[in-house]
Order: C-alpha cells, then sequence, then structure tokens
C-alpha cells in the first residue's frame, strides 16, 4: 500500500532538540497568570517561545507605541473592523493512549502534566478537548465499543450498554482535567459502531446497517447520558471519524483497526432521521459536527471531499441539526475549509485532527485559523519515548509531552510552548481581525478578546532574526523576533 499522507505526517521526524524535564524549576514561567487582562492601551507587552528551547513563553521588555516609523521592514497592520470567525477553543485529545500515560506518571505528576495542559493560569490553557467513544487506533488496549456481543447476538434495546472499560483510566483523567479547568470542553468521535450493527458484523471496517440506524442514535444518547452521570458533560459529538475510511479493505491487517464507511448521503439520513431527533427527545443540548473528514475538495481515495459535508448541509431538515463541519488536515490545503465557508457561510467550521509539529507547524496553524475554523484540536496528546501505547498502524512523531516509560517522568518539548502561544492568549469567544497577510516564511494571525485586548500572533520560521513593525489607530512599534521562534504580542484596543 503507498504511502498516504497521514502517514508522512506522522513519520515527518523533527531533529532532536534540548529537552526539558518537568522539574519545579520549569513550573516557574515568567508568564502573568491572566497575560491578556494585563494588557494596557499604552505599550504591548509580547511572549517568546523559541525552537532551540532557550525561550519557552519567556515575558520580553515591554514595547511603547511610537509615531509612524520609516523603518523598512515588513509591516503588520491590524484592522479590527474587519471581523471573521469567533473562537471557540483550542486543545488536543485526551484518547486512550493519552490517558493511559498520565495514568502511568505518579498522582503528583498526572496532576502537574495536566494543569500544565489545560489550566489558564498555571498552564498553556487548552479549553478543548476531543474525547474518542470507544477505541480509536491509538490505544494498547483490545478494540471495543461499549455494546460488544457474542457472534450471532444482537442487542435492539442496547441493555449490554456499559461505558465500564472507560473507567480504569480515562475517566478518572478527565475529571481531573475538568477540576484543573472547569470551563474544559469536550467533544466525541466514534471509531466504530458496535460490530453487530454493521455489514460485517465487526468494528474494523464495513458499514452500518440501516435497520440500526435508530438503535445507534440511541447509543450515542446513552454516552452522553453516561458521560454526564461521570460528570463529563459532551459538548458536541461528529458521526464518525473520517468516514470514508474501510480498514476491512486492507489485506495486511496491519492496516485494519475501528472503522465504518459512510457516505454524505447516508450520514445526512441519519442526522435527519434518527440522531438529531434523538436527542432533541433526550432533551441533550449535545451539538453535532458532520463529517469529520479532510478538507481536501474533490474525492480521491479515501477522501471524500467536499461533496460530502456539501449534501448534509443541502438537505434542510438535516441542516437543522447540524451545528457546524468538522475537518481533518491529512489531504488537501486549508483553503479548502475557506471554499467551504463561501458556501456555507454561517456554519462554523472546527478544525478536529491534525497535529503540527515543530516551528513550521506554527505556520501551519495559522494557516488554518486564517481560513476560518474556529476552533483546532490536535491528535495524540502524550505518548512514551517509544510512541506507546499504540496498536494501530500510524508511526508517532514526537508528541507535545513524552513520557520516558523507565522512570515514568514527562518532559515538554517545543510543540508544547508552541501551543502555548496561541491558547495560552487567545480567549474562547475571540474574534479573529484583519491583519497584513504574511507567508510561510513570516506569518500572523490577530484576535480581538472578550476582555477586549488584541492578541496577534507571529512565527518566524527561518534562520534568520527578523524586525517587523506592528501597525494599529495611527501608532507603531517595533520588534526583533529570533530565529526559528514563534511569538505572542498582547495590549488593550483602547487608544494610547
Amino acid at each position: 500500500m503507498k504511502m498516504t499522507t497521514r502517514q508522512s505526517n506522522f513519520l515527518d521526524r523533527w531533529p532532536r532538540r534540548t529537552l526539558l524535564s518537568l522539574t519545579a524549576a520549569a513550573l516557574a514561567w515568567p508568564v502573568a497568570a491572566s497575560p491578556a487582562a494585563a494588557a494596557t492601551a499604552d505599550s504591548v507587552r509580547w511572549w517568546i517561545s523559541s525552537a532551540d528551547l532557550k525561550q519557552q513563553l519567556a515575558a520580553q521588555p515591554v514595547l511603547t507605541w511610537q509615531t509612524e516609523t520609516s523603518l523598512k521592514a515588513p509591516r503588520i497592520e491590524i484592522n479590527p473592523t474587519v471581523t471573521f470567525q469567533t473562537m471557540l477553543g483550542l486543545g488536543s485529545s485526551l484518547e486512550p493512549a493519552t490517558c493511559s500515560n498520565l495514568w502511568r506518571m505518579s498522582a503528583a505528576d498526572r496532576e502537574r502534566t495536566l494543569e500544565r495542559l489545560v489550566s489558564p493560569s498555571a498552564g498553556i490553557g487548552m479549553n478543548l478537548m476531543r474525547l474518542c467513544i470507544g477505541t480509536p487506533d491509538f490505544t494498547g488496549d483490545p478494540w471495543y465499543s461499549y455494546n460488544d456481543l457474542p457472534p450471532g447476538e444482537t442487542d435492539p434495546e442496547l441493555k449490554h450498554f456499559s461505558i465500564e472499560k472507560d473507567r480504569t483510566y480515562i475517566l478518572p483523567v478527565l475529571k481531573l482535567a475538568r477540576a484543573k479547568n472547569p470551563e474544559l470542553l469536550f467533544f466525541a468521535s466514534p471509531w466504530s459502531p458496535p460490530g453487530w450493527m454493521k455489514s460485517n458484523r465487526t468494528i474494523i471496517g464495513g458499514q452500518l446497517l440501516p435497520r440500526w440506524y435508530p438503535a445507534y442514535a440511541e447509543y450515542f444518547v446513552k454516552f452522553i447520558r453516561a458521560y454526564a452521570a461521570e460528570g463529563i458533560p459532551i459538548y458536541a459529538v461528529t458521526i464518525q471519524n473520517e468516514p470514508g475510511v474501510d480498514r476491512a479493505q486492507e489485506k495486511n491487517s496491519k492496516w485494519q483497526y475501528p472503522s465504518c464507511h459512510w457516505t454524505g448521503a447516508q450520514e445526512c439520513d441519519f442526522i435527519r432521521d434518527h440522531l438529531g431527533p434523538a436527542l432533541r427527545r433526550a432533551g441533550l443540548n449535545t451539538k453535532i459536527w458532520c463529517y469529520d473528514h479532510n478538507y481536501n475538495v474533490k474525492a480521491t481515495g479515501d477522501d471524500p471531499g467536499l461533496a460530502y459535508p456539501r449534501t448534509i448541509l443541502s438537505d434542510p431538515r438535516a441542516a437543522a441539526f447540524v451545528n457546524g463541519v468538522a475537518f481533518h488536515g491529512y489531504a488537501g490545503d486549508p483553503s479548502g475549509m475557506s471554499l467551504f465557508h463561501q458556501e456555507f457561510p454561517t456554519v462554523p467550521i472546527y478544525f478536529t485532527e491534525g497535529s503540527i509539529f515543530g516551528i513550521k507547524g506554527g505556520v501551519k496553524l495559522i494557516e488554518k485559523l486564517r481560513n476560518h475554523a474556529v476552533a483546532y484540536n490536535g491528535w495524540v496528546t502524550i505518548l512514551d519515548d517509544q510512541g506507546k501505547p499504540n496498536n494501530g498502524p500510524f508511526d508517532a512523531s514526537r508528541t507535545l509531552i513524552t513520557l520516558d516509560p523507565k522512570t515514568r517522568q514527562p518532559t515538554e518539548h517545543f510543540d508544547f510552548f508552541l501551543y502555548g502561544q496561541f491558547m495560552k492568549f487567545i480567549q474562547r469567544g475571540a474574534v479573529r481581525v484583519n491583519s497584513t497577510a504574511g507567508s510561510r516564511n513570516f506569518a500572523n494571525v490577530a484576535f480581538r478578546n472578550p476582555d477586549g485586548a488584541i492578541v496577534l500572533v507571529v512565527v518566524n520560521p527561518t534562520a534568520q532574526r527578523k524586525l517587523f513593525t506592528l501597525a494599529w489607530d495611527g501608532r507603531t512599534v517595533t520588534v526583533a523576533l529570533t530565529a526559528r521562534s514563534v511569538a505572542t504580542l498582547v495590549w488593550a484596543a483602547g487608544k494610547p
């Protein structure tokens, strides 16, 4: 089988850099508890993280607004009167592999690591996390759904539904994460319905049989209620992770993992006639995000393309139940999201899977935000330094945090701080505002937070130090951005 785009992304190994062990000294950031709230109108506060880890969300000397400059340098102008999407959140995933590694840590390290991930004051402020309904490919456990039965049996009334297997380490981790950030939102995606509901009677590949659409809708209701009873409210669900994929078609068993093939018409029918009405009958406010696959424009191979979500949203009765469209980034280009936005301008766009790596990853994250994504979620937050646990076929690039399987000590890498340059500063409800377009060699994106502060994130992926001029409301500041680094600048929106 040819290497897929997804495989090449995961196999892309970044050079080893100086590592930061998670120690008490590492916790002492020179970062205010609420950087945006500390913004003033007469100055600019800013922070830098560098790929060599010499700077890790490091506070820089305060900049003072000046009159117009004649400096010949790239100029980034901010125009807050031109606005775009409103952000829901930024985060990663608490899938089984990540939760397993957190559970392998000591209780103190587990608590400290989750605080570093999700706390807006003591951490990098992730506020949106993707969960799995059953097992994905990244797990060390045998595959399971919440209603597995012996061969030949069915359970139309879902009497054997159970989330018991999630109690070992997944639910405890989720509860601790929510304790560290009560504003944390969770959305959840299944990799497969229970096997007895499917054409091939297994959770690997095949299709959901239409006769079981009503039962599968109730499966979602039971999952949402069961998690709510554990103190984990589910903000949104997607119908199927990567619905173009059918891993039962793979001859090599290595590539066979939980999956289920859907067409856009099938998902449309399921949402319109079954899941939407079932959630409404149950009195649940959980939102439905459709599609959950790549943003390639035209269908190619396992990637259905934009025709899939178009089919759903073109049906008024199905669209009435849909809150937005979820995209992955393994095929196509972020501009596919903008094309879709042009066609459906009132439909929110969620980027739900596709991790970024290294300083160039900062540019890629900016591209997603500049193409109308109201959310970003990386995929797989913590693996050990052997890329485990992982029963699936995709070899993983180094995650934000890795665990030493011998000492069980976590280590934070540059990508952790890169994420922080966005997630710690861009608040839920922030509105993207117009800023001068950049390039893959010098990228930026700007937001106005609900508290009134303006946040500008700038990435310099090159090996050279770069000067640029920030222009705002007739004033400027000059900024020197070190090589291979990302900076976040914050100031109040009032006049200096």
